[in-house]
């Protein structure tokens, strides 16, 4: 079938505005703004979308939770792709931009938005410069800024830069960020989408760039074209894969959910180099729970659902494949140090926490370690659990707990090899008795001893 997403693979040049208008973009726009605003939330909702970003939570119940009755609302669309093994949005808004820019426009009708900000990582300076020309092509093609297409509805679409921080892909964080303060999660509520949690207190939808580059194709196409893609009424559609570790065609791959790991590995990855075999997967970055690759796991199908069933997450799909030589225990030290990195110090247990599983961990990894400290560093990520105001410190916690649990052989190498014994030092032999052994006689005892 065609890509929805990575249009630049069927059509050269689509991130030219002429070329994009020339293969029906903006046409989604243009159908929104004749209907209802909560008509087009209603189509959306209908198609099943879920957001790309990582949680999976339904787009258009999202957009539904706005009140129309709050005179300003923003659309906030989160580029900032810090998750480990995570790199499709960044090849959207090189390749395919325009359809991003009319996803989050018409986002932004549905919420009757005053303006978009899309918030791109430090990192993305370069596409950020980029992504402004493109927005100037579409004010110039009325199909941005002052009553766009004639039609009365006038809305803004702004970049913003961040400083690279990985909290920052957490919406409140990002809002903070935004707003030009430090880039920590907020207390909720309020929730964005309600007065007093949103950006600069006002009403705010929160979506990822890939979930929003779908939108103008739900909207051409109906939600029933959309959910039967794959037929899958839970997780319909198609999902960004992206593939890399130890795999021979790393990449990111536009698929319909429902393909399995074996597929995405064996078929569109071609394997495992040198003939190796795969022992594990990270199904979600670092962030979510890795997966010993059993045959059940290899079979099962890509969706919010049932990846969960085998006991990780699908979350934004940055799959992460490691070969039959891996030390899993040298992966956990590798992701406790992103987290301590990243942690932006707010919450006492994500902060002290990652700091001292990572100084544990490089023990155990030195030779220096004991059973009792795999124990250790098990109970302090259970006790990261669930206590911090975002999902960091459970996303911190979950390298090392299910590493344990699904790798302990990994863990026991490191800490049940044993020091040689050294060998029992012989008491010094006193002057008498070795000159006596010399003669063959037997020693005289020492004179004066008690």
């Amino acid at each position: 079938m065609p890509n929805i997403i990575y249009r630049e693979k069927d059509v050269p040049n689509i991130h030219q505005f002429d070329v994009y208008i020339q293969n029906g973009g903006y046409e989604g726009l243009k159908k929104a703004l004749t209907q209802k605003p909560a008509d087009v939330i209603n189509e959306v909702k209908a198609s099943n979308l879920r957001g790309r970003g990582g949680a999976g939570f339904p787009t258009g119940t999202k957009w539904s939770f706005i009140p129309q009755s709050e005179p300003v609302k923003y659309v906030v669309v989160n580029a900032d792709e810090s998750e480990t093994g995570t790199f499709k949005d960044r090849q959207i808004i090189e390749n395919n931009p325009h359809q991003l820019i009319e996803g989050a426009l018409i986002a932004a009708y549905a919420i009757q938005a005053k303006a978009v900000y899309i918030y791109l990582r430090g990192e993305f300076w370069d596409l950020a410069h980029q992504l402004d020309d493109r927005i100037a092509e579409a004010v110039k093609g009325n199909m941005c800024g002052d009553n766009i297409n004639g039609s009365g509805w006038s809305c803004m679409v702004y970049t913003h830069l961040g400083a690279g921080a990985y909290i920052c892909g957490e919406e409140s964080a990002l809002l903070e960020s935004l707003e030009g303060k430090l880039g920590q999660p907020r207390v909720r509520p309020p929730f964005p989408a309600n007065k007093g949690g949103g950006l600069y207190g006002e009403p705010t939808v929160i979506n990822n760039v890939e979930t929003l580059t779908n939108v103008p194709w739900i909207i051409v196409n109906g939600a029933a074209a959309y959910k039967a893609i794959n037929g899958n009424e839970q997780s319909p559609g198609t999902k960004i894969f992206c593939l890399s570790g130890h795999v021979n065609k790393p990449g990111n791959y536009e698929l319909p959910l429902g393909v399995t790991f074996r597929e995405l590995i064996f078929e569109h990855g071609g394997g495992i180099p040198n003939g190796k075999q795969i022992k594990a997967i990270l199904p979600s970055g670092g962030s979510g729970p890795i997966l010993r690759a059993t045959d059940e796991v290899l079979d099962c199908k890509l969706t919010y659902e049932d990846v969960v069933k085998v006991g990780s997450i699908l979350g934004s799909a940055s799959v992460i494949v490691m070969d039959e030589d891996t030390d899993i225990t040298w992966i956990a030290s590798k992701a406790i140090k992103f987290f301590k990195h990243e942690s932006c110090g707010k919450c006492t247990p994500c902060r002290e926490g990652t700091y001292w599983i990572d100084k544990v961990v490089d023990r155990i990894l030195s030779g220096q370690g004991k059973p009792s400290d795999v124990d250790l560093i098990a109970n302090i990520a259970k006790n990261m659990q669930g206590v911090t105001l975002c999902a960091l410190g459970d996303f911190a916690a979950n390298p090392i707990i299910h590493t344990i649990k699904n790798f302990p052989e990994d863990f026991k190498k490191h800490v049940d090899v044993k020091a040689p014994e050294p060998a029992a030092a012989k008491p010094a032999a006193k002057p008498a008795a070795a000159a006596g052994a010399a003669r063959g006689k037997a020693a005289a005892p020492a004179q004066g001893g008690d």
